[in-house]
């Protein structure tokens, strides 16, 4: 049963949990601004560059089901001040690095370093808040990490003049520091009630999830939509735009402030609206079904070049907002007690997707171009193999069609 809300939550609270998923989010997405000058210096494949940066969704992608159990039996304020000091590590080896290898290690240190960011904020808030206030909190933390984002787009890209991106790391380093800091003294000293069953019992009960038929049904759409999504966001929806749709670099980075924003615009909505779609009648489900179905409608309008370019990216990242729900309804079909568990699993392979998509995008690109493919026609196919992956992960997520194929 969760506690009573401490005085001064908000600041004793919140804002700490909306600094680390900022951090968060913003290292997520930082290397879709910067990877020009890191490509042009290092000399950098597609291939090598999209495996560079997927090793931050790697590492977190592992991190989350270990970081789930850290979470039940030591709490958000111990493991998540914990890691963000790796975080801080990560990012100066980032800053230092001058080879792949380096800079492949320095993001996995990243990605391990912020995994707590999200889970942590939400094992908080099921212990300080009570849970009519929860579905709010969530969006509005989210909605944090969204600005992150934001910051990691035309602000970034106007002060990589001054500061370069080594200069951009050692900023993010003293941040991921101060972070930490504030999380350890602000936060309730209280940790969780602790894990309950020997570890073995536990990781047992994380293994019978990923055989259980409805966790599988959503399995797909967290590789291929969430997953997708991520990778297009943090790394190759500006070669796409300026390439494909011939933008110079800060004409790309505007849109992808754009595409930010719309992200941040569909949170806030799903902040203040949840709970009263909630009393409507609305399910998770049902909001997953509308989004990803619009989803792929304005994705495949980019592929095909119909319509408003800023236009359509802003809409990717407002129905994008609808991610949040696979977390919800996936945990609806198993115990409420397994709630943890269960969207720690959807977690990982929400970034396992953006590892497997950020990657095999470098390597399809390098493929098709050494067939002689020229970059925007090897990159509008494959958008499009990514867009007929979504389609098949989407048809599981209607009751009808997933007992059909099971049957």
């Amino acid at each position: 049963m969760p506690r009573a809300v401490p005085a001064g939550a908000w600041v004793r609270i919140f804002i700490p949990f909306a600094l680390g998923y900022y951090l968060s989010y913003l290292l997520r997405t930082v290397n879709a601004v910067i990877s020009p000058a890191i490509t042009g210096e290092l000399d950098l494949s597609a291939a090598q560059l999209g495996l560079l940066t997927s090793m931050y969704f790697l590492a977190f992608g592992l991190a989350q089901i270990p970081v789930g159990i850290a979470l039940d039996r030591y709490g958000p304020r111990r493991v998540e001040s914990a890691l963000l000091l790796l975080a801080g590590l990560g990012a100066v080896l980032f800053a230092l690095g001058d080879s792949i290898g380096g800079l492949g290690v320095a993001r996995a240190l990243i990605g391990l370093g912020v995994s707590a960011c999200l889970m942590g904020a939400l094992k908080g808030f099921a212990l300080w808040y009570p849970p009519e206030r929860q579905s709010s909190m969530t969006g509005f933390v989210m909605a944090c990490g969204a600005m992150g984002a934001l910051t990691a787009s035309a602000p970034l890209e106007a002060a990589m003049p001054l500061l370069g991106w080594r200069g951009v790391f050692w900023g993010i380093a003293a941040a991921a520091l101060a972070t930490s800091v504030i999380l350890w003294r602000s936060l309730p000293q209280e940790a969780a009630a602790g894990g309950q069953g020997s570890l073995g019992a536990v990781l047992k009960s994380v293994g019978a999830v990923f055989v259980a038929p409805a966790f599988l049904r959503f399995a797909g759409s967290s590789l291929f939509f969430v997953g997708g999504f991520m990778a297009l966001q943090s790394l190759w929806a500006v070669p796409w735009l300026m390439h494909v749709e011939g933008l110079a670099l800060a004409d790309a980075a505007r849109t992808l402030l754009l595409l930010n924003l719309g992200m941040l615009t569909g949170q806030l909505s799903i902040g203040v609206f949840g709970v009263r779609m909630a009393r409507h009648g609305v399910r998770p489900l049902q909001m997953l079904h509308v989004g990803y179905g619009a989803l792929l409608l304005v994705q495949a309008a980019i592929l095909f070049g119909v319509g408003p370019v800023s236009l359509l990216w802003f809409l990717i990242g407002a129905l994008s907002a609808v991610n949040s729900q696979a977390y919800l309804a996936a945990s609806n079909d198993f115990p409420r007690e397994m709630f943890g568990r269960v969207s720690t699993s959807i977690n990982l392979m929400v970034f396992l997707g953006a590892f497997v998509v950020q990657w095999g995008f470098g390597l399809a690109l390098d493929l098709l171009r050494t067939w002689g493919w020229a970059m925007p026609q090897a990159l509008r196919f494959t958008f499009a193999a990514l867009l007929v992956l979504q389609v098949l992960s989407y048809l599981p997520l209607f009751p009808r069609l997933w007992r059909r194929g099971q049957g």
